[in-house]
This record gives C-alpha cells, sequence and structure tokens, in this order.
C-alpha cells in the first residue's frame, strides 16, 4: 500500500504566484494573515457604522418631540385656555349622583358584546 505525502502537490507553476506565498505565509502566521485583518475590519465597521445609527435616532427625535403645555393644549383642536382653578369649580359643581349609563354607538359590523 502507498503512503501519502503529508504536503499537497504544488506545480511548479503555482510556486510563484501570490497565492501560493499567502498560502505559505498563512501556515506560518495565521493570526497575523487572516484574524488581524478580520478583527480590524469589525472594529472599523464599528466606526463607520455609530454615524449612520446617529442620524437614524436624530431623524426620529426631530419627528418625536416634547410638547410645551401651550402646544399639548392646541393639539387636535382649536383648544381653549384652561385655568385649574375654574375647572375644579365646573367640575365640583356637576352633580356626579346622579347619571345615566349610555352605550357607545358601534361601528357598522364590529360585535357589539351583547350576549
Amino acid at each position: 500500500m502507498a503512503i501519502f505525502q503529508a504536503k499537497k502537490y504544488r506545480s511548479a507553476a503555482d510556486a510563484g504566484t501570490f497565492a501560493a506565498k499567502y498560502r505559505s505565509a498563512m501556515a506560518k502566521h495565521p493570526f497575523l494573515l487572516f484574524g488581524l485583518p478580520f478583527m480590524s475590519i469589525i472594529v472599523a465597521g464599528s466606526f463607520v457604522l455609530t454615524p449612520a445609527t446617529a442620524v437614524r435616532y436624530e431623524k426620529h427625535d426631530r419627528r418625536v418631540r416634547q410638547l410645551t403645555r401651550e402646544e399639548e393644549l392646541g393639539v387636535g383642536k382649536a383648544g381653549r385656555r384652561v385655568n385649574i382653578k375654574d375647572e375644579y369649580y365646573r367640575l365640583a359643581a356637576k352633580d356626579l349622583e346622579n347619571w345615566e349609563q349610555k352605550r357607545v354607538k358601534r361601528l357598522p359590523g364590529e360585535h357589539d358584546g351583547v350576549l
């Protein structure tokens, strides 16, 4: 039975190419020629993508911002000036003992909850 060599056969034509030189250097220094460039790309990618994600959050912050109290009252309708004391007295004047429960009108096709 024939004994095979541990090294693969490389022809003389392939010996001078860049790939052959890289392959032999890779066997001697794998981290230097593969691991270090790989980790460098990962770290550089992190620095490159940081501004891109910052733009995303800045865009979100421009769209969703904190409203002042006056803007908050004016959102959705004309809004009126609200005085807390006036609102308190207006609600205190209501009769809270005599009230009637009213059903909300349902949209067509919506389940009304009646068994």
